[in-house]
């Protein structure tokens, strides 16, 4: 009898063509080639912004979902290429239905691909790591629900509500400079005018009351291009890290804040991490961005959901 040969998967590929500032142009073509060459039905979409972008992803994934591709509908996955706002859409269009995602890093920060240990500035590499994982069990990983009334979203690596979310609010809204420039200086100018907001929060049904210059839930070790808040966090426990930064002067804070680029910044009294399963955040004046993308102002609250998300890795 001839050996069985598996039945190719329908993969749809969304491409960022802006993602590292442009620098990425062309990785979205080596991915296609890659798992077309591996015998999979590739199919690519690419608009020119974001939201058409992700209008046409979750399309894509309802046809999946619907049986719209015949006998191949319980073979599909999506893949994105870019960066942690394209690993946010896939999280988004793909949580608690059972598609699979692939994840090819072309971003700047590419926080979710370094957790992850996949290739960084390789797609060859990282369009292979799908390949093989399209020929095993789809590993499952927690996600947030993260309700903003009246929406509802998803947060796979970090949500913030603090100091780093307001350099993300100052910098979106910043003409000048251009590229990774703009949040350099963004944090400059948001030092000169931050003050510690007032934090109301419920954590997993127990309220606290406290000032604080940066709060936020993780479900991975790091943010914002590898500053490492909760270095010990696990994507796959069903528990969140909760990070809060005590209210402090804003010299302390230039001292502690280098040191979470190498997770050093833990064993200071001002730092608090605990782990956790729900958390409502309440403060005035500040806005909530999960994985690098803007919620809106808070109240928000977010709740882990164990294995929402299977990636192919």
């Amino acid at each position: 009898m001839p050996p069985i040969t598996p039945r190719p998967w329908r993969l749809i590929v969304a491409v960022n063509p802006t993602s590292a500032f442009g620098r990425s142009h062309g990785a979205g073509a080596v991915v296609c080639d890659a798992l077309a060459a591996a015998g999979h039905t590739v199919v690519e979409v690419r608009q020119p912004n974001f939201e058409l972008l992700r209008r046409e992803v979750e399309r894509e994934v309802a046809d999946l979902i619907g049986g719209g591709v015949g006998a191949d509908a319980a073979r599909g996955a999506l893949v994105v290429v870019g960066g942690d706002g394209m690993v946010s859409l896939g999280v988004n269009a793909v949580a608690e239905t059972g598609i699979p995602l692939g994840i090819v890093p072309t971003g700047t920060g590419n926080d979710t691909a370094r957790n992850l240990g996949l290739p960084l500035a390789d797609p060859a590499a990282a369009a292979q790591l799908v390949v093989d994982g399209l020929e095993r069990e789809p590993r499952a990983y927690d996600a947030g629900r993260v309700v903003h009334e009246p929406h509802t979203t998803w947060v796979f690596g970090a949500l913030s509500a603090g100091f780093d979310a307001a350099v993300n609010e100052r910098a979106n809204f910043m003409s000048w400079p251009k590229g990774q420039r703009k949040y350099t200086v963004a944090v400059v100018r948001e030092l000169l005018t931050f003050r510690a907001p007032h934090y109301r929060v419920v954590v997993d049904g127990y309220e606290r009351e406290f000032d604080a210059m940066l709060v936020a839930v993780a479900n991975h070790t790091s943010i914002g291009g590898g500053m490492k808040i909760t270095p010990d966090a696990v994507m796959d426990d069903g528990l969140f890290d909760l990070f809060v930064v005590d209210r402090m002067s804003k010299l302390r804070f230039l001292r502690i804040f280098p040191k979470v680029f190498a997770g050093e910044h833990t064993g200071f009294p001002e730092v608090h991490i605990e782990r956790v399963r729900s958390v409502r955040i309440e403060a005035d004046g500040i806005v909530a961005y999960a994985d690098g993308e803007r919620v809106g102002p808070l109240p928000v609250e977010v709740a882990v959901v164990p294995g929402a998300v299977k990636l192919l890795h």
